[in-house]
């Protein structure tokens, strides 16, 4: 290998320098994974279940359920037993490990949001043919682009990281194996690379985020002409995306906007996205929607009954 890498474990800084603060969120980091595991884990037995797996809205959602408790699982349980922990460390080959799982994953699920704001549109502007557009193979492929697409992401991230020199300091500023934390421990200049991340990550969520947002604006502007009972139904089920949406894709924009080098509350933010959104999903998903309440109520009942 041409350069050097005598890093071969980096020590995690983690959240909080203060011990019992460290504790108290221990606590409260494993009670917040319980929450994503059940919450997850319910509305994929419901959907899977039940006659939902039919409509491509529960489709989507049961994958999104799905990538939410593959994504927490690779961050949380590092989290939790590295705040029990004295030393916090990860080998350099689980550390590239962490960052292309993770980016895999969120990839895959900023996808399946799009594919679900994909089948809102269709369902509200077009729904005379809805069902053609929208059928089993349609929603397959789009699921197989969005693991196509995390993939290409991921892995360019990670020949990127896997090129750069570590060779000083191995302390990570952060709880996860994130490139950007990362990039601060480079011995090289790191300008472009920087860029380039911003590029990957950075650009590539501002530009679906503003897809999404310019989608929901057309779904709004077309229950106008809709009844009021078609229109407040239209509405709680888009309110409900659009809540995942902002909750997952507001911090990301924080995260990766900005450049490497700059002092931000990255570590901070980044708990949004991996404890937060995937724990409020399942509750912002099932509390405003009937259709998943009763069938909760069925697949409960039938599994009470055996």
């Amino acid at each position: 290998m041409g350069h050097q890498k005598n890093v071969t474990e980096f020590v995690f800084m983690g959240l909080w320098t203060n011990k019992e603060i460290e504790l108290l969120f221990f606590v409260l980091f494993l009670l917040c994974y319980l929450a994503v595991l059940v919450g997850n884990v319910l509305i994929l037995l419901t959907i899977t279940c039940s006659p939902l797996i039919e409509q491509p809205m529960y489709y989507f959602l049961g994958h999104l359920s799905f990538m939410d408790l593959c994504y927490t699982s690779t961050v949380v349980p590092g989290l939790i037993r590295d705040l029990a922990a004295a030393r916090k460390t990860i080998s350099y080959s689980s550390c590239m490990t962490q960052l292309f799982t993770a980016h895999l994953l969120a990839g895959v699920e900023i996808f399946i949001l799009v594919s679900m704001a994909l089948d809102r549109y269709v369902a509200i502007v077009k729904p005379l043919h809805y069902m053609a557009i929208m059928n089993r193979r349609k929603c397959n492929l789009l699921v197989v682009v969005a693991w196509g697409v995390g993939f290409w992401h991921s892995i360019a991230l990670l020949l990127m990281v896997l090129r750069l020199p570590f060779c000083g300091p191995n302390q990570i500023d952060h709880y996860i194996c994130d490139v950007k934390p990362l990039l601060k421990l480079v011995c090289k200049d790191i300008h472009v690379v920087s860029i380039l991340v911003i590029a990957n990550s950075g650009m590539v969520v501002v530009v679906i985020f503003l897809v999404l947002v310019a989608s929901y604006l057309l779904i709004l502007y077309h229950l106008r002409t809709r009844s009021s009972a078609g229109r407040r139904k239209a509405l709680s089920t888009c309110s409900s995306h659009v809540t995942v949406v902002v909750l997952f894709f507001v911090p990301c924009i924080y995260t990766y906007v900005l450049p490497a080098g700059s002092e931000n509350k990255d570590k901070e933010i980044s708990v949004f996205y991996t404890v937060v959104a995937p724990m409020l999903n399942p509750l912002i998903y099932t509390l405003r929607n009937m259709e998943m309440k009763i069938a909760m109520q069925k697949v409960w009942a039938r599994m009470s009954h055996q």
